[in-house]
């Protein structure tokens, strides 16, 4: 299906049916949000003030947690699956990180409005029970946040305790033996003190045998008022997740290429039973301390500790030497027989079986950040109000892993797993083990000043200096620093149509080497943004928005070489497009939202689709809430989900591998009665079987399957 007809489909949902961005005010638990959908919706991570949307020169969406977890969420990339211009998932449902797209580039991950990641394999999967919203900013916010994507950032917002008692217990059971037991309860323990605590317990499997998906996530916080200007919010939190992988990289000949033997099915482990795991422990505290000296000036300290340890043992298939044909013949005694000229492995007439990699790391992750800014509001003329944001932030990362490697084969179609090796359950090869040990910080000062005029036109200025410093232990330190700047007018020319126009910076650190042996230099990026935020009435807000992204600095692969791991920095890349999202939700009547967006994102002069990156996505979610009797109630929900089809370009592939399209579809029933609410989700309803990306690399990761669960849930 072409741009036009998506777009065109786009638009009839967007004028059948009025829509509205969530308000950002954040919910007791144990009831449904009354969330009254206004243009006036604030959110900070654009600004770090509490602006109104339509006040903002950026398409910010905000996702409540009841719209998220009524869509069936169970991740951070879940809560994505409706956000207009981001690809969630894009390699399918990883029990390791979460994963997406925005604007066809991969986010920072952010929390109460701090970095939250900073290493590969070294944290464990947020919990989108622990928050209240999830806020996407669509392109570069650098003058802000410092380092980070020019596709935009992720920021989970914590749910912080109220006063007014509320509280949850549900019980959930579901697909793949998930058994889950939840909690949510806050109120005041004392005047100017309340509490609330958080919990999930989770005994699952998924859909890849031998792949368990366990949790135990305890979030307790508390909130101290002292006096009417000062209030201290504490939040801690202890996840323990274990798990394993689901990504099992199976190759792309057997998967969405032709095989003799067959497909492989979507739940084949490549593993050893008992050994692959990816489990981790996770302790965080942060500290928010709000104090205001008048109505015109405020202060806003933040910092947050994270220590975190991750073990990741896992096998996956060497679909890389020879991604068209990756099955070799073995020996006797399991070696790879060798071709005498070549000195190559001989292919595997019958296609069956295929080397293996075992790879095992222990890694720790400690962090230490914190990010402190003032605020003043004052005037420079009856029809000129200023608020200027001033504010220095910090952080300080230090990630070691020590790391195992070995090369095993297997009978990919008919595994014997008792053949793989599990090195009395540690690291493979552990006499040869490798360690490393890196340490990163990070400095930034910002300025902001954004300009009310006439109480009809906003405009936002910005710039900011960051330092970051990267050192391995043995290995020469990397510095850089940089300048980011930012401009933006947003009017309301005529009642409710509120025209936009902005200029934004980023720049990203990046590690490592190019092949040559050169260190890698940041990447650059600037975005131009014209659009139109519609909000006629009270309740609507339509955005309308065209980006032009241009990135300098990008690694890509260096196929000059015959090692698949070597890179070069491209010249420059971009990513243009447009999209359109609306949503609207209103209690006890229906939700809609809509997207659409069109992406067209290379490396300049190739005329490629940068690796993985659909042109294409488009989104439609709807509840309908139904009265069964004075104190009962029904809410029905649908929603459907296409992603067009993407390519990966490599040396066996110069023309592309092809990742078909796919469209999705998910529901919701729900029963409201008294204190009691009983629900039922299914995401992938119809079980569609797909591939979310294939590699030319050689290998492809599986769409996710038909997931069905009930919640029963009592509040209080």
């Amino acid at each position: 299906m072409n741009r036009i007809v998506f777009a065109a489909l786009a638009c009839t949902a967007l004028t059948t049916v009025p829509a509205a961005a969530q308000e950002a005010r954040e919910s007791s638990p144990g009831t449904r949000s009354e969330i009254v959908v206004i243009g006036a919706a604030e959110a900070s991570a654009g600004t770090k003030t509490d602006t109104p949307l339509v006040e903002t020169p950026q398409p910010i969406s905000i996702v409540p947690d009841e719209v998220y977890l009524a869509q069936g969420a169970l991740s951070v990339s879940d809560t994505l699956n409706y956000v207009a211009g981001v690809t969630a998932s894009p390699y399918g449902p990883d029990s390791r990180v979460d994963g997406g797209f925005i604007r066809g580039i991969a986010p920072l991950q952010f929390r109460d409005g701090m970095r939250d990641l900073y290493s590969y394999y070294a944290s464990i999967r947020s919990d989108p029970y622990n928050f209240s919203r999830v806020e996407v900013v669509r392109g570069p916010a650098s003058v802000l946040f410092g380092a980070g994507s020019i596709g935009g950032l992720v920021n989970l917002v914590s749910k912080a305790p109220q006063e007014t008692p509320a509280g949850e217990v549900a019980v959930r059971y579901g697909s793949f033996d998930r058994f889950e037991v939840l909690g949510d309860v806050t109120g005041a323990l004392a005047p100017g003190l309340s509490a609330r605590i958080v919990a999930r317990v989770r005994d699952a499997g998924t859909q890849v045998d031998y792949v368990e998906d366990d949790r135990v996530m305890l979030a307790p916080s508390l909130r101290m008022e002292f006096g009417p200007a000062t209030e201290l919010t504490v939040l801690g939190l202890y996840q323990e997740d274990d798990s394993g992988s689901t990504s099992q990289f199976l190759p792309a000949v057997g998967t969405i290429l032709p095989n003799p033997n067959g497909q492989l099915p979507n739940d084949r482990f490549i593993g050893k039973p008992g050994w692959d795991r990816y489990d981790g422990r996770l302790l965080e505290g942060t500290a928010i301390l709000d104090h205001r000296f008048s109505e015109a000036a405020r202060l806003n300290l933040k910092a947050r500790i994270i220590d975190s340890d991750v073990t990741y043992f896992t096998h996956y298939p060497n679909s890389y030497s020879n991604p068209r044909n990756p099955y070799i013949q073995l020996d006797a005694t399991g070696a790879p027989v060798l071709d005498s000229v070549t000195g190559q492995p001989l292919p595997d007439p019958e296609q069956r079986t295929i080397g293996l990699y075992a790879d095992g790391s222990y890694a720790t992750m400690d962090v230490f950040s914190t990010d402190n800014n003032v605020q003043f509001d004052f005037t420079t003329g009856s029809a000129i109000a200023h608020t200027l944001l001033a504010g220095v932030d910090y952080s300080w990362n230090r990630v070691r892993k020590t790391s195992g490697f070995a090369v095993e084969a297997i009978d990919i179609y008919d595994p014997n797993y008792d053949l793989l090796s599990d090195w009395d359950g540690g690291l493979p090869n552990a006499a040869f083990a490798s360690t490393t040990d890196t340490r990163g910080e990070q400095l930034g000062f910002y300025l902001q000043d954004q300009v009310r005029l006439w109480d009809r036109v906003s405009v936002v200025l910005g710039a900011r200096h960051d330092d970051v410093r990267t050192r391995a232990v043995g290995g020469a330190t990397e510095s850089d620093d940089a300048w980011s700047f930012r401009a933006g007018i947003i009017g309301e020319l005529v009642r409710g149509v509120s025209p936009f126009l902005s200029y934004t910076e980023s720049f990203e650190p990046v590690s490592g080497t190019t092949s040559d042996g050169s260190p890698f230099v940041p990447k650059r990026g600037r975005q131009y943004e014209l659009g139109v935020k519609f909000h006629p009435d009270a309740a609507t807000l339509v955005t309308v928005t065209a980006f032009d992204i241009l990135e300098s600095n990008r690694p890509v692969s260096d196929d000059s070489t015959p090692d698949p791991r070597d890179q070069i920095q491209a010249g420059e890349a971009f990513s243009r497009g447009f999209e359109i999202e609306a949503s609207r939700t209103l209690p006890g009547d229906y939700t809609l939202i809509a997207a659409y967006s069109y992406n067209e994102a290379e490396i300049e002069g190739t005329g490629q689709q940068l690796n993985d990156v659909p042109e294409q996505i488009a989104s439609l979610w709807g509840t309908k809430t139904l009265p069964l009797g004075s104190e009962a109630s029904l809410r029905l929900g649908a929603g459907v989900r296409h992603v067009g089809e993407h390519r990966s370009y490599g040396p066996a592939f110069p023309d592309g591998l092809v990742t078909p399209s796919y469209t999705l579809v998910d529901a919701l029933a729900e029963i409201d009665w008294r204190n009691w609410r009983l629900s039922v989700n299914a995401t992938n309803l119809f079980d569609e079987q797909f591939y979310a990306s294939c590699l030319a690399r050689g290998d492809c990761f599986i769409g996710a399957e038909r997931n069905v669960f009930a919640t029963l849930g009592y509040r209080f």
